[in-house]
């Protein structure tokens, strides 16, 4: 059985759930990965609220479609994020807008409560980001101490120590997106984060090959890497852009800027290699979702949905069960 293809809800946040479950189904989408926004999961209210669980899983079933995960992405960044301008004030509630503790704080119940809603939801992946109070150290100029990063990854662990073990409690595993700006962004940093919390099997990885590619990480690589820790995937494309005049810090400029040194890309519009994904996914025995997150500046967000949708189903091949030589041992 092919692994099922469903639809990340955070871009969409702005139509309500039972709209954009209606959409993803004519598509043709297995399920959504519902994203805290808008909506479409609020993460507090389905640990305490089994009433609210089944409404919202009544929602996707009316429309044929399944839940594997949920995601905590925009909650779990003010863990370890500084927290000390307003980018965050509308990801956490309004009394909490300007105060960088009281935000750290709000986020860590509400990540500790995303374990207890996938519990109450039945599913066991809760997918988001950790954020990271050493980001901002990445180049090192003033000159970086390697004590400070030490602290970095000692003070992520510290925070997400606590939140893991809710999330042993409920059997449930958090799948940190690999990304930039968060504790882990590369193969080495990931590798670093896990030791950090001891290996412990609550904590993997949401592998999303668009943050890898850019940064020219081979994403096969990662998946051999930690082929026991992915838990989650998602499919996002991306590609460089780089002319002479342009590089991978972007220049300051936002998503879609034709003078971006890179950009995101609908699925099959962009440099990551696909096949040899699906393939080493075969190959690890990965058979979750592949969950499609459309961000393309460059293109209608429908058609790109539908599109993706269409070459994730291609892809999605199964590795094959005999050897093709194994014919002529007879």
């Amino acid at each position: 059985m092919t692994r099922p293809i469903t639809l990340v809800t955070g871009q969409w946040a702005d139509l309500p759930l039972e709209e954009l479950a209606k959409k993803a189904a004519s598509w043709g989408y297995d399920g959504l990965e519902l994203g805290a926004s808008g909506d479409h999961m609020d993460l507090n209210k389905a640990a305490t609220d089994k009433k609210y669980c089944r409404k919202q899983l009544g929602i996707l079933k009316k429309n044929n479609l399944q839940l594997f995960a949920i995601s905590g992405h925009v909650v779990g960044q003010q863990v370890c994020d500084p927290n000390n301008d307003s980018r965050s004030d509308a990801f956490a509630p309004a009394d909490c807008a300007g105060d960088p503790e009281k935000k750290r704080k709000w986020a860590v119940e509400t990540m500790k409560n995303s374990a207890r809603a996938a519990k109450n939801l039945g599913i066991e992946i809760v997918t988001g980001f950790t954020g990271s109070s050493i980001w901002h150290l990445l180049y090192s100029w003033p000159p970086v101490p390697d004590e400070m990063i030490d602290e970095g990854f000692a003070y992520f662990a510290k925070m997400w120590n606590s939140i893991l073990d809710v999330f042993d409690q409920c059997g449930v595993k958090f799948a940190l997106e690999v990304h930039p700006t968060e504790i882990a962004f590369d193969i080495i940093t990931a590798k670093r984060a896990a030791e950090a919390v001891g290996n412990r099997e609550a904590f993997g990885f949401n592998f999303d090959p668009s943050h890898l590619q850019w940064q020219m990480v081979d994403p096969v690589c990662f998946l051999n890497e930690f082929s026991d820790r992915i838990y989650h995937v998602h499919m996002k494309d991306t590609a460089l852009q780089l002319n002479g005049r342009t590089g991978i810090l972007s220049s300051h400029l936002n998503f879609g800027h034709p003078e971006r040194g890179w950009d995101f890309r609908s699925l099959g519009h962009g440099d990551v290699n696909f096949e040899e994904i699906i393939r080493t996914l075969n190959h690890i025995g990965y058979q979750g979702p592949l969950s499609v997150e459309w961000e393309d500046c460059g293109m209608e967000r429908e058609h790109g949905a539908k599109e993706a949708l269409e070459f994730a189903k291609k892809i999605n091949f199964e590795p094959s069960e005999i050897a093709f030589d194994a014919a002529f041992d007879k």
